[in-house]
């Protein structure tokens, strides 16, 4: 039946385009080096913060003690590596290295080796005082997971530099030849961590998804939500007003308290279906004023930030390569930064990526759409 074998051509086309999407080129590099700066100075800025209450929070001094946290380890199957010793010397110095590991991750320097220290600490720190942690410590959690699949430090990092650097020196120098199978195991090592680097940015952006559809049609299911109050409650809420004057300002503007939580849920809702087209743009826009709006009136910087990291890898590698080009451009016009010698004033050679007879990769975000 030619409407069947019409339907079989298009299935395999979809796969096999599919399978050169996953397998061809790492996609949307520079949205996952700004998820690892994002989250790397987020999680420096939280331990930073807590220094002073260090010792109360994770310390051997804290009422949550290291015995009481391996009971429940033993029943959840968490780990730390805070509870490995009571001593206040070893905690000093796992706190440290946890601040060292965070700069490190920040910078991109062999952040292979940084990406699994770096999820190490925050699922220490998180494991050995988990009640009290938020929505904004779980997100942080997941992504130092997640971001361990990645290429997190092909761009923007001291590893890309020494890359550039090394190539620069290389020049034209002629690839050294290499056997059969020397040639076969290369080209298995580069595809395996193009596919895994690409189904970690999937799982990341899935889990973004989840998160917004999830939370607009919790949303949706209650009345203060479907009435119209919902913000007006929060907002009169003593636990979550850092500034309570701006929080009642706020409340007495009852028509935009009420059009902005049904914009709330319209968007949280839509958020997993626009991802495809232009529409997303607007939306993220919508999400970051949302973000903003609770970090300030609620007093949750944690957990913004942490989403509105996460919204970033929605947006396409050419958006970051534009910034980069406006910030040189702002750079040469102060005289604050001349161009380095040899360096192009565009977006700068990059080590090259997936394959080599492949074609170079082009600014692609996940999942893709405009």
């Amino acid at each position: 039946m030619p409407l069947v074998g019409d339907a079989r051509q298009w299935f395999l086309g979809q796969v096999r385009a599919l399978w050169a999407l996953l397998t061809g080129r790492p996609v949307s590099l520079y949205a996952a080096s700004v998820l690892r700066i994002g989250y790397g100075l987020l999680y420096l800025a939280f331990l930073v913060r807590e220094f002073p209450h260090r010792g109360e929070i994770w310390g051997p001094g804290s009422p949550w003690t290291p015995a009481l946290a391996k009971q429940l380890f033993e029943q959840t199957g968490w780990n730390s590596v805070l509870i490995l010793s009571d001593s206040p010397a070893y905690f000093e110095f796992c706190y440290a290295m946890a601040v060292v590991t965070s700069v490190l991750f920040v910078l991109g320097w062999r952040t292979r080796v940084m990406s699994v220290l770096f999820a190490v600490v925050v699922i220490s720190f998180h494991a050995r005082s988990i009640f009290m942690t938020d929505g904004g410590d779980n997100l942080v959690l997941l992504m130092a997971v997640y971001l361990v699949l990645t290429a997190c430090g092909r761009r923007w990092s001291l590893d890309a530099r020494r890359d550039r650097l090394k190539s620069a020196r290389a020049g034209a120098a002629p690839e050294p030849v290499r056997g059969l199978y020397a040639q076969e195991l290369r080209h298995a090592r580069v595809t395996l961590t193009t596919v895994v680097h690409n189904c970690g940015l999937f799982v990341i952006a899935a889990q973004v998804c989840f998160l917004y559809g999830s939370a607009g049609l919790y949303k949706a299911q209650g009345s203060t939500w479907g009435g119209g109050t919902a913000l007006h409650y929060a907002l009169n809420l003593e636990l979550f007003q850092p500034w309570p004057a701006l929080s009642h300002l706020v409340d007495e503007f009852p028509l935009v308290i009420a059009v902005t939580g049904y914009v709330t849920v319209l968007v949280q809702v839509a958020f997993p279906f626009v991802l495809f087209g232009r529409l997303k743009y607007p939306v993220l826009a919508v999400l970051l004023g949302m973000h903003i709006g609770i970090a300030v009136l609620m007093g949750l910087p944690l957990f913004s930030g942490a989403m509105i990291i996460a919204d970033a890898v929605f947006l396409p590698d050419r958006f970051y390569t534009f910034l980069a080009r406006l910030w040189r451009r702002a750079a040469r016009r102060t005289g604050t930064r001349n161009a380095a010698p040899g360096r192009s004033t565009g977006s700068g050679p990059v080590p090259a990526q997936g394959r080599p007879e492949l074609p170079a990769p082009q600014d692609q975000a996940v999942p893709s759409g405009g």
